[in-house]
């Protein structure tokens, strides 16, 4: 009696509690895998991200992969020359930026162009030079042109207060403005931006890790989202879409498909805003 008591017992426990473990893995089980843009799809046909997700075994998303080169490796002598070759002799970025700053600034960014496919990293990095391409000049301009003239202030926002004496207008590869983003990047690199704007057109490697900020901020999460190119334009200089500035949207979008074929990728979709 006893071993037939177990029985029914087992026979009422069991159905339940593959019922519960059911009803908790169902929804996930049921993605396999579906997942929204960018998640990964794990090995098991879950959707997440992190290790666990977009490690080894993952089937589709921003996987990470071994596939993925080194920043140097990609970013090459040639690559980063045949860019700044084409400035001229008198600019001041010449005598400015170089390879070596860019790695040294880089390495405080680890996830800039090593996550996802091998593909999406070296988009985000031909992303990269076609917005610093346009707004230097091949790495001619340091500073804005007639910057100078210009406050860039927004006196309404109280938590980085402009210095009257300073201006904040447009320095370094991503031309950074305004005193929130100078406050706000100085607070992240270690560097007073309020008080001192002018450390990012004196100092190379600062003056790329302020370019890196705003990219890892407002642009890397776009392109791992996958929603392209033109999206990144948006985030860049959203002033130039929806037809204000066709010419100057062209000619990112050319910067762009240049270097992906340079790195040996396709440009993807959604090219324009």
């Amino acid at each position: 009696m006893a071993n037939t008591k177990h029985h029914r017992l087992l026979v009422l426990v069991l159905p339940a509690a593959f019922l519960l473990i059911a009803a908790l893995l169902g929804p996930v089980t049921a993605q396999r895998c579906g997942c929204s843009a960018g998640l990964c799809c794990s090995r098991w046909g879950y959707c997440g991200t992190g290790n666990d997700y977009c490690g080894a075994g993952c089937q589709s998303g921003p996987c990470y992969t071994s596939t993925v080169k080194p920043l140097a490796n990609v970013v090459t002598d040639a690559f980063f020359n045949g860019i700044i070759g084409q400035a001229s002799p008198s600019c001041a970025g010449k005598r400015f930026y170089s390879r070596q700053a860019f790695l040294s600034a880089a390495r405080y960014y680890p996830q800039f162009g090593t996550v996802g496919s091998a593909v999406v990293s070296k988009q985000e990095i031909a992303a990269f030079f076609a917005h610093v391409t346009h707004e230097t000049g091949h790495f001619c301009y340091v500073e804005e042109i007639n910057g100078a003239s210009r406050l860039y202030c927004d006196r309404s926002n109280k938590q980085y207060p402009c210095n009257p004496r300073k201006r904040y207008y447009g320095r370094g590869p991503l031309q950074i403005t305004w005193n929130y983003n100078y406050g706000a990047a100085g607070n992240s690199i270690g560097f007073d931006g309020l008080n001192s704007p002018e450390t990012v057109a004196n100092n190379p490697v600062i003056s790329f890790r302020t370019a890196f900020w705003f990219w890892m901020k407002n642009v890397h999460p776009r392109i791992i989202a996958g929603q392209g190119f033109g999206s990144t334009i948006r985030a860049i200089n959203g002033g130039e879409c929806g037809g204000k500035k066709p010419q100057a949207v062209q000619a990112r979008v050319r910067y762009y498909t240049n270097y992906c074929r340079q790195l040996g990728v396709t440009p993807g979709l959604n090219l324009s805003c």
